[in-house]
């Protein structure tokens, strides 16, 4: 008897720990004073809007990027700069973990310093350094003007 009841409660353990470990972690996050429940899912697509064209980044999977996720929707004027970058300055600094790239690729979107969110529509080689957020594929030449850009999920 003793027997049967023991193999039963290891039964219904193993049930529960297997259970347990197939969902996907929660986390309970405060937010404008509202308790809201963020999934641990890595997020690895980031929708972008130039011009009123849709572009898609490839996110690289770091602190960086999943503070930016956090601030999403995000609608940016973006200003011209060297015939090669649009920029903006955000209103929270991220995390970085920046280093010198040597070359810079047309469609890497970067973070300069702690608070300066950077997309490279054309080459070119640099000595600055930069933490990496993405890189949108099949990215036009953005043109010598400002442009507003929506960042979105």
């Amino acid at each position: 008897m003793i027997k049967k009841i023991l193999v039963g409660f290891i039964f219904a353990l193993s049930i529960l720990f297997i259970t347990g470990c197939s969902e996907q972690e929660k986390i309970k996050v405060k937010k404008n004073n509202k308790t809201v429940e963020k999934s641990n899912e890595v997020i690895k697509y980031m929708k972008i809007e130039i011009n009123n064209k849709e572009y898609s980044i490839n996110l690289e999977e770091n602190e960086t990027t999943k503070k930016l996720i956090e601030l999403l929707p995000l609608e940016l004027n973006m200003d011209e700069l060297n015939g090669n970058e649009k920029f903006a300055y955000l209103d929270t600094n991220l995390p970085t973990n920046s280093y010198s790239p040597k070359h810079i690729n047309a469609g890497d979107v970067m973070l300069f310093g702690n608070n300066c969110l950077v997309i490279f529509y054309k080459s070119f080689d640099t000595t600055y350094n930069y933490t990496k957020i993405g890189h949108i594929d099949n990215l036009s030449d953005l043109g010598k003007n400002n442009v507003k850009v929506i960042f979105k999920k």
